[in-house]
């Protein structure tokens, strides 16, 4: 039997999304989201949801386009930093020590030691209470190459990408793969 545990943010999994913005003078900077997935295949698209109280919000607003960095495991402590300082306060890149690149299809940056990223244009915006909903056309992967020497695509156990638990604030790694979609006959 299940039992209800009420309305809460909490599904499984959340990812930890690094999103990338140049402010209105042409800094760059970096926040946290996971209230963010894939939302539409054609045009490739995805979504981050945003508080209005944060700087990336104007950011975006104002650019038109966002990067969507994707940290490895290893990059947990700089992830949780771009979650907790504010681009209003402090230049977020020189704190961690990591590297702002400039897109060369969007107008947004997006952190050069992080094993993949999205760039994308913004679509449309769509306000959800607290949360403005940022729907991103994807405009370009990019991947680091030793991610793709045996591969089209950069794979889940190379990129080793972040999950997060919002009830309990933890970070997590990624599982074994336990099957192939599409093979299982009933």
């Amino acid at each position: 039997m299940k039992r209800s545990l009420g309305a809460k943010t909490l599904v499984y999994p959340t990812p930890v999304f690094i999103i990338g913005s140049y402010d209105s003078e042409g800094r760059p900077n970096a926040m946290a989201a996971s209230w963010s997935g894939i939302c539409c295949s054609s045009p490739p698209a995805v979504s981050v949801s945003l508080r209005e109280a944060t700087y990336t919000y104007g950011n975006v607003m104002e650019r038109k386009a966002f990067t969507i960095s994707i940290p490895g495991e290893t990059h947990w402590k700089e992830a949780d930093y771009f979650g907790h300082a504010s681009g209003r306060n402090e230049d977020k890149f020189a704190a961690t020590g990591l590297t702002p690149v400039r897109s060369e299809v969007v107008d947004a940056p997006y952190v050069g030691e992080f094993p993949f990223v999205v760039e994308c244009k913004l679509l449309q915006t769509v306000k959800i209470g607290l949360h403005t909903q940022f729907i991103g056309e994807i405009m370009d992967l990019k991947a680091d190459e030793e991610l793709l020497a045996d591969s089209k695509i950069p794979l889940i156990e190379q990129v080793r990408p972040l999950v997060f638990v919002p009830i309990v604030r933890e970070y997590y790694g990624i599982g074994d793969k336990v099957g192939k979609a599409g093979s299982p006959k009933k």
